[in-house]
């Protein structure tokens, strides 16, 4: 059992450390995301600085990278399915945010835990993800959006898998860890500081300026 949560853990990091941010960016445009912008890894910074098409291939990677190490979890433990993909999705999560193979550092992990939520519970899923672009037109902030979101997940997850104590867990500290994360943007939301963010590039453009 031991040796099977540790496989787990160890598939779900090493997925998590390729940040579709990082690799993009560096493929695409020969830069690095995190000479760019607020200098985070992650898709909010990505749409800001190169636009909405190529942000598309950043969440299919990130997004990717979870179902996958939930569903190959899941095979590597069988008896507890749930389980097997929260601890990988968690691992997923942590290798996005400290990536091995770029020096550590990452993005925050929501799409890590966006698509953990979709592996739990497809309405988990639904509810949140409803619940973050409900917030995201009204404010445009996607900071503000995705921390409300995920504390939504944590709660949802109560709701909808009751008999799941170690999930509920392991899914308080996914969204703690998304939370601490975004310290930063508390900061500047409390200070009226925080940048909106659009789908087109102008737009975000004139936003910073």
């Amino acid at each position: 059992m031991a040796l099977r949560i540790i496989a787990c853990i160890a598939i779900g990091y090493f997925l998590g450390s390729w940040n579709g941010a990082i690799l993009i960016s560096r493929a695409r445009m020969h830069e690095d995301i995190r000479e760019k912008g607020s200098g985070n890894a992650g898709m909010t910074n990505f749409l800001r600085n190169y636009g909405g098409i190529w942000t598309l291939m950043v969440v299919l990677i990130d997004f990717g990278k979870a179902i996958a190490a939930c569903l190959i979890a899941t095979l590597i433990l069988p008896q507890e399915p749930a389980i097997a993909k929260v601890i990988a999705g968690f691992a997923v999560q942590i290798g996005h945010i400290f990536p091995m193979f770029f020096h550590f550092h990452g993005g925050k992990g929501v799409l890590c835990s966006a698509a953990v939520a979709l592996m739990l519970d497809w309405r988990i899923f639904l509810i949140a993800f409803s619940f973050f672009l409900v917030l995201f037109f009204l404010t445009r902030y996607v900071s503000l959006a995705s921390m409300l979101a995920v504390s939504a997940f944590a709660a949802l997850t109560v709701v909808f898998l009751n008999d799941q104590p170690v999930v509920w867990i392991l899914i308080l500290l996914m969204a703690s860890v998304v939370i601490f994360m975004h310290r930063s943007n508390i900061v500047r939301l409390l200070k009226g500081e925080e940048r909106k963010t659009y789908f087109h590039k102008e737009k975000n453009e004139r936003e910073a300026n």
